[in-house]
């Protein structure tokens, strides 16, 4: 028998082509295993069948993660590992324990000597950075900035000064039904000759990237409404 592990197994980000984004290694896997950790059963159980249709439903054992797990519940989740059972972690988009819950759990495997087992697949902020032309040596990335004006204003100003002192990129995302108003207070926000990156819609059919100065973004009409974004603040050879 082979040494239960956790497995950290990618989602698509973007689009319904899973074969165009995750290598065969996740079918693979997510065949073998019956039990999961996820953020969300129902979208959990649709994109293990949508890669493995003839998987028995039935047979799955899904630990949900998210803001309403209580802390108490989480050592449970890993011990079907120490009862002979490998066990994998999803996430609802991308990469799990990157900017997604999850990283509790791969702690506590390490603590268990439970063997972690990271698969390959698509990070939209790894895939951000890589289009944006910026500093790829040099990057932060913020999570979340905040949500009051004046306050997202001030982090604004303090990552923008980051770029010029540091030569050091900042990653930031914000929830999609927010996207525009976030451009919007970049623009107000940055000097005109600052860089921005903006990456929507990954890896789908209406992916979009670009990079420019704010001066040139003021000057293009789009529309980032409820479209989920990477965006980059940096600096690059041209403007």
């Amino acid at each position: 028998m082979s040494t239960p592990k956790l497995f950290l197994i990618p989602t698509p980000i973007g689009g319904d082509e899973m074969a165009h984004t995750l290598p065969q290694s996740i079918f693979e896997v997510v065949d073998s295993l019956n039990h999961f950790i996820v953020e969300n059963e129902k979208t959990a159980r649709k994109f293990i069948k949508s890669i493995c249709p003839t998987k028995n439903q039935s047979d799955l054992i899904l630990f949900e993660l998210n803001k309403h797990t209580y802390q108490s519940e989480i050592p449970n989740f890993l011990n079907p590992c120490q009862q002979g059972h490998s066990v994998g972690l999803l996430s609802e988009a991308g990469c799990p324990a990157i900017a997604d819950p999850g990283s509790e759990v791969v702690a506590l495997a390490h603590h268990r000597n439970i063997t972690v087992k990271p698969l390959v697949g698509p990070s939209s902020i790894l895939l951000a950075l890589m289009s944006s032309g910026f500093n790829g040596q040099k990057f932060k990335f913020n999570g979340y900035l905040p949500i009051d004006k004046k306050d997202r204003k001030m982090e604004i100003k303090r990552l923008e000064r980051y770029v010029y002192e540091g030569q050091e990129a900042q990653i930031f995302i914000e929830t999609p039904y927010r996207s525009q108003g976030m451009f919007e207070d970049l623009q107000k926000s940055c000097q005109e000759e600052t860089m921005l990156c903006i990456a929507c819609d990954l890896t789908s059919t209406q992916e979009y990237i670009g990079s420019k100065s704010i001066a040139k973004w003021k000057k293009q009409k789009i529309d980032l409404t409820k479209r989920p974004c990477i965006f980059i603040l940096g600096d690059t050879f041209y403007n």
